[in-house]
């Protein structure tokens, strides 16, 4: 066998191999084949092994099952209160209907794309800016309603819509920032007022209880004090009152009770009083001691008397 009959071999091979390959096709996972046949719709091949006839059958597009995302530029949309801003979106769907998908719509990412974008703008445009900015769940929910009614007859399922960010203009960004900065001064403020509030309530708290608490140690010595004094002067007195009960039973003469009347008197003045009134009966008791002092002194000048002259 020669080099030649070898080449041509190959050759076959090579082209049988070929058209194989070209006849014989496989359908991966989650993809579906569009075929036409003399130029019209003929079937949808799903995951598997499809014979394609040549010059007569076609594979229009090959179509993806996975849910896709597309992420769509910025889009300048004008708020009710005449605010223009841009608005990006995210976009997740899925191509439900292959046979739609090709033949329902040219270009249906685009499609979708200006969908997406005229619909945002009439959202929009009902709400104003405030509503705008706190109002993303109500757009992704009327956006997702209204792209999934219309792209339908496309084939395309539409499952989520999300605004992916809201950029105002600049002076109204600087104004937001400076409203949001005086909000949070505000509310620091609020915050420091009903802590020093909340402090000054606890410290009077603590000196009503403190005083109270003084008060009541105070009321407590007191009355301490008082119930010890009146014991020791009911001491004194059950004294007394023993002491002029022995003196009682011992029967005092009334000399010896004159005695001690003039005693307390001597006590009272103490050097203190300036004029003190003796009862009657006082003073004569104090001359009669005066006397029988006389008397005794006399009756000891005779005796010194005496004793000289016997010496």
């Amino acid at each position: 066998m020669n080099i030649l009959t070898i080449i041509i071999i190959v050759v076959v091979l090579l082209l049988i191999a070929g058209l194989f390959a070209y006849l014989v096709r496989i359908v991966p996972q989650a993809t579906s084949y569009v075929v036409e046949r003399l130029g019209a719709y003929h079937s949808t091949w799903n995951t598997g092994i499809h014979v394609l006839i040549p010059f007569v059958d076609r594979i229009a597009n090959k179509v993806t099952l996975k849910e896709i995302v597309k992420d769509f530029a910025p889009q300048p949309v004008i708020t009710k209160d005449n605010v223009t801003m841009q608005i990006d979106t995210v976009v997740y769907f899925q191509i439900t209907d292959p046979k739609l998908y090709t033949y329902g719509v040219v270009g249906p990412i685009t499609a979708i794309e200006n969908l997406t974008a005229t619909t945002l703008r009439n959202i929009i445009g009902e709400l104003e800016l405030d509503e705008t900015l706190t109002s993303r769940d109500i757009i992704n929910t009327k956006m997702r309603a209204i792209l999934d009614e219309a792209t339908d007859p496309w084939g395309i399922k539409v499952n989520r819509v999300e605004v992916k960010n809201i950029i105002p203009p600049r002076d109204i960004q600087e104004a937001m920032e400076k409203q949001m900065r005086a909000e949070r001064e505000r509310r620091e403020k609020t915050l420091q007022a009903e802590g020093e509030k909340k402090s000054a309530i606890l410290t009077a708290e603590g000196e009503k209880e403190a005083m109270i608490l003084r008060a009541n140690a105070k009321k407590e010595s007191m009355i301490a004090e008082a119930e010890g004094k009146a014991k020791a002067m009911e001491r004194i007195y059950e004294a007394q009152a023993r002491g002029i009960e022995m003196i009682k039973d011992a029967n005092p003469t009334k000399e010896y009770l004159s005695l001690k009347s003039l005693e307390t008197y001597e006590k009272m003045a103490d050097g203190k009083a300036t004029k003190i009134v003796v009862p009657s009966e006082l003073q004569n008791m104090a001359s009669l001691l005066t006397s029988a002092k006389e008397i005794l002194v006399d009756d000891a000048k005779i005796d010194l008397l005496k004793g000289s002259i016997e010496k």
